[in-house]
């Protein structure tokens, strides 16, 4: 970090939510093996159990690390995610129809592109802003869901608070398109009291695979379990007692 030249010398963050990382040659083995070659729920859970387990792990890291108490097991990418997010958000606020989807212009442009395309047919109204301005408060119309990338697309990384202050006050929800490795170190969404959480597990090491798609994600806070989109992976008893797993 310490090498970086003066701040807009150097494109730092080039790659819109896809990063090349080394990858260590014992899990690149791994993960190449016939067993992990899909991320699809398999449907036959009595000779499934070691991957349900594998998926059951991945809702557990994408829970911690988001601060968000359920998360399920992946989606297709980030941005489908967030779509996911944009038509979770309307389901569940509300707010009057003809209200509107904040989305902040330092999102990565194929997110803002995928949800708009979502929008579109569903006859919901996508407004993007920059929100790093303060535009919120020039947002007349009623809203019932604002999304947020953190960091940025730019890089930048802003306080998550007031923005979730200012949806709440008007009966909005707010998603957080996350990267997951930087939660290691920044605040979580769910501590900053975000409604959901979505986002790409590339950033732990999967090859970039000439863009994708990575397995996304998708996390919610407490209340929002029902309207959870996908697959939930969870644990139960067989009939001899013992843990089983399960789609819940």
């Amino acid at each position: 970090a310490a090498r970086n030249v003066a701040a807009g010398a150097v494109p730092f963050f080039v790659g819109c939510g896809a990063y090349r990382h080394h990858v260590p040659a014992t899990v690149d083995h791994l993960i190449q093996r016939s067993e992990f070659l899909t991320s699809y729920t398999p449907y036959q859970p009595e000779i499934s159990q070691g991957r349900l387990e594998a998926l059951l792990t991945f809702q557990t890291v994408v829970g911690d690390l988001t601060g968000l108490p359920t998360a399920n097991a992946s989606l297709l990418d980030e941005a489908t995610a967030a779509a996911e997010a944009l038509t979770l958000c309307r389901r569940q606020s509300k707010a009057p129809e003809g209200a509107v989807f904040v989305v902040d212009a330092d999102c990565h442009p194929q997110t803002i592109a995928v949800v708009q395309t979502r929008a579109t047919p569903l006859g919901l109204r996508v407004v993007v802003s920059d929100l790093s301005t303060g535009a919120l408060d020039d947002i007349a119309e009623d809203v019932f869901g604002v999304l947020v990338q953190y960091p940025g697309s730019s890089g930048a990384i802003r306080p998550l608070e007031p923005v979730v202050t200012w949806a709440h006050a008007r009966g909005a929800l707010v998603a957080v398109a996350a990267d997951l490795l930087s939660l290691l170190l920044l605040q979580s969404p769910g501590d900053a009291g975000a409604d959901v959480a979505v986002g790409t597990t590339q950033r732990f090491g999967v090859p970039l695979g000439y863009g994708g798609p990575h397995a996304g994600y998708m996390a919610v806070r407490s209340g929002l379990e029902r309207s959870l989109p996908g697959r939930l992976v969870g644990i139960s008893v067989d009939a001899a007692g013992h843990p089983a797993y399960r789609l819940a």
